[in-house]
C-alpha cells in the first residue's frame, strides 16, 4: 500500500533541531567577535564576503538548505546508499593526494572555489552510514571475529588515509566509532587494552623507557607473587601475565618511538613534550643542538611551543566570571591568540562572556549529546540506533579535544569545535550528521535495514 510521505514538520525532533540553531548562532556571534574591529565599517566589510564570519555566514545559509533537503528525503534512501558513499568517501580521499591543496602542511584539501573540502571531514558521515549498515545486516554476527575486523576495518580506513595526508588530529577522530561498536556487543576486552595503551602512552610522556621497562616489570613479578596460587591451578594465567609484559614492552620500547617518529607531524611531537615539561626525545635531527643549548634556550623553545595554549588560557581566565562584554576582550582584539577562530574559538567564548557563558555553552552541547543518547535509545531500527551513536561519539569526541586543547589538558592537534568553528568544512559535516539522524528519527517506529 502507497504511504504518503510525510511532510518536513511531522515527527522531527524540533529540541535538537533548536539546538543546533543556538549553537550555530553562537559560533557565528564568536567568528564576529574575533574578527571585527570598533573602527570597521560592518556593512561593507559583511556584505563583501571577505571576512570569515561573512563567510561562515554563508556556510550557515548553504547548511540551512542542505538541512531542509535532507528532511524531505525518504529515510530509506539512506538505507540504501551507504556502501556507495563510504567508497565514494575513500575516493575522495585518495584523489586528494592527486588534486589536493596544501594547508598548514597537510594535503587533505579539494578547492571548490567557494570553499575548499575536507574529505577526510565528509568522510565521518558515510563512515558513519557504512557502519551503521553493516551492523543491522541480519548476517553480521558481532559477537563473531570476522565481523568484528570487518567493522573495524571500515572505520579505521579512513583513518589511514587520514595519516597519510598529515591530519592526525582528524584521524584520531575516527577512534570514536569505538564506542558504538562496544554498544553493540563488541568486547569489552579490546577496550580495556586499549585504554591500557593508552596510560601506558601518557606515561611514556613522564617517564625514561628505562624507567617504564622497569616499572612494568616489578608490576609483572607482584602480579605472579600475589597469584601464585591460582597459577598453580590454572596455568594460562601465567601465560596471560607474560604475554601482556611482553606485549608491554614491545609497545613502550618499538611502537611509541614508531608513532612519534612517523605517525605524528613533528610540531605535533615538540607541543606534546613540551606541554610536559620535557624536551622531545626522539627529535634526533637536533640533538648535538640540544646537548648543547643552554637551560634558558630550552625554555624559549618551549615557551614558544606553547605560546598558542598559553595566549589561550590568558584569554579565557581574562574573562573572569560574567567576562569583559561582547567585543572588548582584549586578548581577542589584539590578535594574541593564533586561529582562534578555528581551532581556538572557545577562547572568544571565554574572554567574551566568562565563566558563565562557557557553562551556557558547556550545558547546550551536553544536552545536545544527551538528546542524541535518548534519541538512539528510542530507534526500533539497528540501523538508526548505531547510527545515533556514531553522531554522539563523534560530537563528543570533538568538543572533549578541542576545549581539553584550548586549556592546556590535551596537545594541540588540529581538532574544530562543532558548529562553532570557522569552516565550511565543518559546519557541513556536522550539520549533515545532526539533520540525518532528525530524519532517521521521524521514522523511528519503521524497521530500517
Amino acid at each position: 500500500m502507497y504511504h504518503k510521505r510525510p511532510d518536513i514538520t511531522q515527527n522531527k525532533d524540533w529540541k535538537i533541531i533548536l539546538l543546533y540553531i543556538v549553537i550555530a548562532i553562537l559560533g557565528l556571534v564568536s567568528i564576529f567577535s574575533v574578527e571585527f574591529r570598533t573602527n570597521d565599517d560592518f556593512f561593507p566589510s559583511f556584505f563583501a564576503f571577505k571576512k570569515n564570519y561573512s563567510k561562515q555566514f554563508m556556510y550557515l545559509l548553504g547548511c540551512a538548505v542542505i538541512a531542509i533537503f535532507i528532511l524531505l528525503t525518504d529515510s530509506k534512501f539512506f538505507t540504501a546508499t551507504p556502501n556507495l558513499l563510504y567508497v565514494f568517501g575513500i575516493i575522495l580521499m585518495i584523489a586528494t593526494f592527486v588534486v589536493g591543496k596544501t594547508v598548514n602542511g597537510s594535503k587533505s584539501w579539494i578547492p571548490l572555489g567557494f570553499m575548499n573540502l575536507q574529505p577526510v571531514e565528509t568522510c565521518k558521515i558515510f563512515t558513519s552510514l557504512a557502519l551503521a549498515k553493516y551492523l543491522s545486516r541480519s548476517d553480521t554476527d558481532f559477537l563473531k571475529s570476522k565481523s568484528q575486523l570487518i567493522a573495524s576495518a571500515i572505520c579505521f580506513l579512513p583513518a589511514i588515509f587520514s595519516l597519510l595526508q598529515n591530519e592526525t588530529g582528524l584521524a584520531l577522530v575516527y577512534f570514536s566509532f569505538l564506542l558504538p561498536m562496544y554498544r553493540e556487543g563488541f568486547p569489552p576486552v579490546y577496550l580495556v587494552s586499549g585504554s591500557f595503551l593508552g596510560i601506558l602512552l601518557v606515561l611514556t610522556l613522564l617517564l625514561t623507557p628505562t624507567q617504564l621497562i622497569i616499572g612494568l616489570t616489578i608490576l609483572a613479578l607482584l602480579a605472579i607473587n600475589s597469584l601464585k596460587r591460582k597459577i598453580r591451578r590454572k596455568r594460562n594465567i601465567m601465560t596471560t601475565i607474560i604475554i601482556v609484559w611482553l606485549a608491554s614492552l614491545f609497545f613502550v620500547g618499538l611502537a611509541v618511538p614508531f608513532l612519534f617518529k612517523h605517525v605524528f607531524q613533528k610540531y605535533q611531537t615538540e607541543r606534546i613534550f613540551s606541554m610536559v615539561g620535557r624536551d622531545n626525545p626522539y627529535d634526533t635531527e637536533n640533538e648535538l643542538d640540544n646537548k648543547i643549548s643552554s637551560s634558558d634556550n630550552k625554555k624559549q623553545k618551549a615557551d614558544n611551543e606553547n605560546y598558542n595554549v598559553k595566549q589561550s588560557k590568558i584569554a579565557i581566565g581574562s574573562g573572569g566570571f560574567f567576562g569583559k562584554g561582547f567585543l572588548k576582550g582584549t586578548q581577542t582584539q589584539g590578535d594574541f591568540v593564533p586561529e582562534q577562530h578555528t581551532d581556538f574559538i572557545f577562547t572568544s567564548v571565554g574572554e567574551n562572556f566568562g565563566f558563565v557563558g562557557s557553562a551556557i555553552l558547556m550545558v547546550l552541547f551536553l544536552t545536545l549529546l544527551l538528546r542524541i543518547v535518548l534519541i538512539a535509545e528510542r530507534q526500533r531500527s539497528t540501523f538508526s540506533r548505531v547510527y545515533a551513536y556514531c553522531v554522539a561519539a563523534i560530537v563528543f569526541f570533538h568538543v572533549a579535544i578541542n576545549i581539553c586543547m584550548t586549556i592546556g589538558l590535551a596537545p594541540v592537534i588540529g581538532i574544530t569545535l562543532p558548529l562553532m568553528s570557522y569552516g565550511g568544512s565543518s559546519l557541513m559535516t556536522f550539520t549533515i550528521l545532526i539533520f540525518i539522524l532528525v530524519r532517521l528519527d521521524a521514522d523511528r517506529q519503521m524497521i530500517l535495514r
